[in-house]
């Protein structure tokens, strides 16, 4: 069963050139087994791990500055140890990915990787890092009967993020137009309100680039079951790595319940 339409209104605004070549930094990277999910014109260059059909699946979505390939290794063998298979997404121009980013156009790029697994909505977590975290949120919103979601130094308030990198006028918008722009595409209060699976809300007291306000609001913003968790350490881009025990016990945790 699908979630409710009305999430996706794609706009020309958050599609515009000037935001994507600010917003996003695709670059090529390559890596064996790639999973490719093909698109109407494009293919993204994705990493399945499938271990067995008896155990969740998590689909993950990582941030403006990586790629799939920064998530092999360590990350996906932890992850796939405590008993999940790991389908890691990749975006638009990213890695092996053909096509061109864009904010609001990449939203139909989760359905489409979602129902391309095949996976009942009920066995599927959606994880997202920091930009990560506007399709994960969204995952929750087509699938509202996901089994969860967890969020990594997520973003609560899409349009502050787009502010630090354009005036609306770069995009041909009013201040209004953008607005509504972001809160017809990338409401991320109504679709996280709207999810009734179990959350888990990870960030840094000191993240330089996404305050710790955004982890406040999205806790805050969920339905129980949720979890908020701040850590001491770390930034933005340093949480995973200084708090790399803490952070795969949380996971696990998660996963658990």
């Amino acid at each position: 069963m699908r979630g409710d339409s009305s999430f996706q209104k794609i706009h020309p605004i958050l599609d515009h050139t000037a935001l994507s070549s600010r917003y996003f930094y695709p670059w090529p990277n390559h890596f064996d087994n790639p999973f490719f999910v093909q698109g109407d014109g494009f293919r993204l260059g994705c990493r399945y791990r499938h271990i067995s059909n008896d155990l969740p699946t998590i689909i993950h979505f990582h941030g403006n500055g990586e790629t799939v390939a920064d998530y092999l290794g360590d990350f996906e063998e932890r992850i796939i140890g405590m008993g999940a298979n790991l389908l890691l997404s990749e975006y638009r121009g990213y890695g092996m990915s053909d096509g061109e980013p864009g904010l609001a156009t990449m939203l139909d790029d989760v359905r489409l990787v979602t129902e391309t697994i095949g996976v009942p909505p009920e066995k599927i977590i959606f994880f997202g890092r920091s930009l990560g975290s506007l399709y994960a949120v969204h995952g929750t919103a087509l699938y509202p009967q996901a089994a969860g979601l967890i969020v990594e130094s997520g973003l609560a308030e899409p349009l502050e993020r787009i502010l630090v990198r354009i005036e609306p006028h770069h995009v041909g918008a009013t201040m209004d137009s953008l607005k509504e722009a972001v809160t017809l595409n990338l409401n991320q209060k109504q679709k996280i309100s709207s999810f009734k699976g179990r959350v888990l809300i990870l960030h840094t007291q000191n993240d330089d680039l996404v305050n710790v306000s955004h982890a406040e609001n999205l806790y805050e913003w969920a339905n129980e079951p949720k979890e908020l968790l701040i850590f001491e350490r770390g930034d933005h881009n340093t949480i995973m790595a200084v708090n790399t025990e803490s952070y795969f016990r949380a996971v696990a945790k998660f996963l658990s319940a």
